[in-house]
């Protein structure tokens, strides 16, 4: 944890004082640090949970390599600017080998991990042994684990999904109903089944509960942060005040940004993505937008 004032309430109360306050954790298990190249140093496996616009300005201060480590991103973005996945940003900038990256995948809210619920998580890595190491260690009676090659996919699907849930949730409080939110999600999953595709020039299966799976939950859900980020536009608010509003990032924003740049050159059929871009980035109005979008959905 970044902050000393923040491990030692942590110590004190047993809870993290930031996120999921409600749940409490046995801290004579947990070994804090506000420092990442001791925690690098003490560590085999690292898991990168850095909200995306973030992820270069912590790893910066890394002096150590991470040659030998297994680095396993659970970072539901990319990196801002460079428009690149977190696992290829690692391994450029650290030379970490592609053998030793993995992702986390979902569908899966941290919520619901902290309440027990029956979860399933997919990871992803180009080194079968990789995937199951993380797998293993992290299966539990109430988190099912399933494992997969296709790093980009998942990678990528990740990001798109967030996308989508802050349109899901901004067509929810223009109250288009249930019927269209189906058609919504539809073509969401065909625009990550086309974008994959032409990046991986291979087919995903899109239909794992990976990809379609975790698509549904962060577009549905009432702990999806992202959704509830497009909720607040549909209802009026400006994208700060819906920034300033919330505690998390939404990391729909900052994906819509680098998945349409990424698309520039690629021009794959992005109809969703371009109209949250347009709300998003060119400030245009959401009910415009939507009624304009309805028409490009099938």
């Amino acid at each position: 944890m970044r902050r000393q004032e923040a491990i030692d309430e942590f110590l004190q109360t047993g809870k993290n004082p930031d996120y999921l306050y409600q749940v409490p954790f046995d801290v004579s298990r947990i070994h804090f640090s506000s420092d990442i190249n001791e925690v690098i140093m003490n560590s085999d496996i690292l898991v990168v949970a850095i909200p995306s616009p973030y992820v270069k300005q912590a790893t910066n201060k890394i002096r150590r390599s991470l040659r030998r480590k297994m680095v396993v991103s659970a970072v539901k973005g990319m990196i801002p600017d460079e428009n690149i996945t977190i696992t290829d940003y690692l391994h450029i900038r650290f030379d970490v080998p592609q053998d030793n990256l993995a992702v986390i995948a979902g569908p899966c809210h941290a919520e619901e991990i902290a309440l027990e619920h029956l979860s399933y998580l997919t990871i992803g890595s180009e080194n079968p042994d990789t995937a199951m190491t993380v797998a293993e260690l992290l299966a539990a009676p109430y988190v099912h684990t399933i494992t997969s090659d296709d790093v980009n996919g998942l990678e990528y699907s990740s990001v798109m999904k967030n996308i989508y849930a802050i349109a899901a949730g901004i067509c929810y409080s223009l109250r288009y109903g249930d019927n269209f939110q189906a058609v919504l999600i539809s073509n969401a999953v065909q625009e990550i089944q086309r974008f994959v595709t032409a990046n991986n020039g291979m087919p995903s299966n899109i239909d794992a509960s990976g990809y379609l799976g975790d698509v549904l939950v962060t577009c549905y859900s009432k702990f999806s942060r992202n959704r509830q980020f497009g909720q607040m536009l549909g209802m009026g608010y400006s994208v700060k005040a819906a920034q300033m509003e919330m505690q998390m990032i939404a990391e729909g924003y900052y994906g819509t940004r680098c998945i349409h740049d990424a698309n520039l050159n690629m021009r794959v059929s992005l109809p969703i993505v371009e109209a949250m871009y347009d709300i998003l980035y060119r400030h245009q109005s959401p009910t415009i937008v939507i009624q304009e979008l309805t028409k490009k959905l099938k």
